[in-house]
């Protein structure tokens, strides 16, 4: 029968094992040698995947070092091979798109126009009632928009619950409340004024102030801010 020699990660003490210790510690208490460890997951038949990442990164003269060899450079060195040599240029790759990629810009909302004409043509021709959340940071800057609840033609029934969970999973700092009519009549009904106080209310008690509320119509829409409800 066959034995596997190769000593792998999972086989080390605990207290040594790189994945124990970034979910511990977080990954910037691993070392370079932690970091490789973890992208290769075992060693050779002589050395543990620590050892080896740490002869690797020595012998290349670090990560500066390592991503000037070709790929057949890496399968030359020993315990590694084409598969180890192909998920350390993908790791280095990763790392150089992130260093030379542009920041993104994010749209900033100044007023309910800004937020109306970053949904408007989406919205307007839905069929049913879509609530949806517009999650901006401290800054103004959007986050995302975000699904919250399908209604019916005249009707989409929301739980605080349901988007104050989206705001927080996103660390917003305010919201903007959106939702259609499928008629392409934005005036808001009594329902949408009483969800509109309510769901202020629940983004006063977490600190999520809810900017505004958007009735989305055709072409047109109307907000509540504007109407003096919030």
């Amino acid at each position: 029968m066959a034995v596997d020699y190769k000593v792998r990660i999972k086989d080390l003490p605990t207290d040594l094992m790189p994945r124990e210790r970034m979910a511990t510690l977080g990954t910037t208490a691993l070392s370079n040698s932690e970091l490789l460890a973890l992208v290769l997951g075992s060693g050779n038949r002589r050395e543990n995947a620590l050892d080896m990442s740490a002869r690797i990164l020595a012998d290349a003269g670090g990560w500066r070092g390592l991503a000037g060899l070709s790929l057949g450079e890496l399968e030359n060195i020993v315990g590694i091979g084409r598969a180890k040599a192909c998920q350390i240029q993908a790791l280095l790759e990763i790392g150089r798109r992130m260093a030379t990629a542009v920041p993104e810009t994010r749209p900033t909302v100044r007023c309910p126009d800004d937020a109306a004409n970053l949904v408007m043509e989406d919205m307007r021709y839905l069929d049913r009632e879509h609530f949806r959340l517009m999650a901006l940071n401290s800054k103004n800057q959007v986050l995302g928009v975000v699904p919250v609840a399908v209604g019916s033609l005249n009707a989409a029934p929301v739980h605080p619950r349901e988007v104050f969970k989206e705001a927080i999973r996103r660390s917003a700092a305010a919201i903007i409340l959106l939702h259609n009519h499928p008629s392409g009549d934005p005036t808001p009904s009594r329902e949408d004024v009483e969800v509109t106080k309510r769901l202020a209310e629940a983004g006063h008690l977490l600190g999520i102030e809810v900017f505004d509320h958007l009735v989305i119509g055709d072409k047109r829409y109307v907000s509540l801010k504007e109407k003096g409800i919030l």
